[in-house]
């Protein structure tokens, strides 16, 4: 076998072009793009959330690989700042109602948030105290759950008696200050 002469071009060894890394100085980090997402940025700092969300939706598509996640990120969290907003209730009964919801879903510390604010509103509510005493049970806050439970049967002594056949408080049974709690009749 003969071999044939390379050109000169051919034997040149190719090297691919530059790759951007995440904290590298490319030259995305100064163009549209990267204005762009600053601007969308400055937005949600703002607290204008839907307008922050549109400037990221239309940034996705063009962004580069070290920015996509953030904007995913960002998007995110400026629909559940938008869908918190528009949350408006007509009682706390609703509001105890959607609480109820979030713990549900597992969504511990909006549900928190939700409880406290009944409580902020009204702090005679029973039911909000039981259902932090609930919460606590749940997410294993033994502590605090006893205190929103005695809260609860102190304003409202059907609560004891809810209590007693409450399966979200089975984490509670073996306690015995949960026990005295529920049958003070008990010696």
């Amino acid at each position: 076998m003969t071999q044939e002469p390379k050109s000169a071009a051919a034997s040149r060894k190719k090297t691919p072009p530059p790759v951007a890394r995440p904290g590298s100085h490319s030259s995305t980090a100064t163009g549209p793009v990267f204005t762009q997402y600053q601007a969308a940025v400055q937005l949600v700092q703002q607290g204008k959330f839907e307008r922050a969300i549109t400037a990221f939706e239309k940034i996705l598509p063009v962004a580069p690989p070290e920015i996509v996640e953030r904007c995913k990120m960002y998007i995110s969290t400026c629909r559940n700042q938008v869908h918190k907003q528009g949350l408006s209730f007509q009682t706390s009964g609703e509001r105890y109602d959607y609480a109820v919801s979030l713990i549900n879903t597992g969504d511990f510390e909006e549900a928190t948030s939700q409880l406290k604010g009944i409580l902020t509103d009204d702090p005679s509510a029973d039911f909000a105290f039981y259902g932090l005493a609930l919460l606590y049970s749940i997410t294993g806050k033994t502590q605090d759950c006893l205190d929103s439970l005695t809260q609860a049967i102190e304003l409202n002594p059907k609560n004891r008696l809810q209590a007693r056949s409450d399966n979200d408080f089975q984490s509670m049974v073996d306690d015995p200050r949960f026990t005295e709690l529920l049958y003070p009749e008990l010696p």
